[in-house]
């Protein structure tokens, strides 16, 4: 049964609509970079609740979280008109098994996002810790639709910066900008080799793994597109593999 506490709002950040970004402070337990709480809220009586990722590291006292405001959504409406100092609820443990801890040992680390779903990665490599080292080699891929929806450029920057193995690629799905960014949809860039091609890695069962997180056709295109082009498995505990996969919608 979920243990609910009280969150006090620290910040809300309104990128480009509908983004935004919310960071509370609450007394919530230890949690591992990559994991998930719930949020909840309070109508006609009743619990609406949703589940969101850390953006922040779990070095961070305060709780970040990156959010889509959904038409007629309930609980992104009333985030998104919240004011510092309001209250929030929301779970006093975290969830979830998208951690570095749940990944095999490998060369190459892909790490694939659309829209709000880069938030785990982010906590992720802020964090950094002995999990990092497995890697020789980590690229992190953000999937948007307009180039303004490509937001926390300076945690990115400084991701940069601490990690000289780190590969940051940009895509845009719904207009054509220089060579710096991909064009398309990531299942369909990664079946065309246009992602090998731009990373000059060669993706394979032996050196690769990837975390892909984001919307339920992007994760589901994609994972079956890494198993037919190129071999890859699923990771499980009892059987480790290539991929590792968490919907975010």
């Amino acid at each position: 049964m979920t243990e609910w506490i009280e969150a006090t709002i620290i910040k809300i950040k309104k990128w480009k609509f509908p983004l935004f970004s919310i960071i509370v402070n609450a007394k919530i337990l230890p949690f591992k970079a990559g994991q998930f709480t719930k949020i909840a809220i309070l109508k006609n009586g009743k619990k609406i609740q949703r589940a969101y990722s850390y953006v922040n590291s779990p070095k961070n006292k305060n709780l970040e979280f990156y959010v889509t405001y959904v038409k007629n959504g309930v609980i992104t409406k009333h985030l998104y008109d919240l004011n510092p100092g309001n209250k929030i609820i929301i779970s006093k443990k975290s969830f979830g098994f998208f951690t570095l801890t749940e990944i095999p040992k490998t060369k190459y680390l892909w790490m694939i996002s659309t829209g709000t779903a880069i938030g785990p990665y982010l906590s992720i490599l802020q964090y950094g810790g002995k999990e990092i080292k497995k890697f020789n080699k980590i690229i992190l891929i953000h999937a948007v639709r307009y180039k303004n929806q490509l937001n926390y450029k300076k945690i990115l920057k400084k991701i940069k910066l601490k990690y000289n193995n780190f590969i940051f690629q940009k895509v845009v799905s719904r207009e054509k900008l220089n060579k710096k960014y991909l064009f398309g949809r990531i299942p369909k860039l990664l079946n065309d080799n246009v992602i090998e091609k731009k990373m000059n890695i060669k993706i394979n069962n032996k050196n690769s793994h990837f975390m892909i997180c984001g919307n339920p056709d992007m994760v589901k295109d994609t994972k079956q597109i890494l198993i037919k082009k190129y071999k890859l498995k699923k990771n499980l505990r009892k059987l480790p593999g290539n991929i590792t996969t968490e919907n975010y919608w």
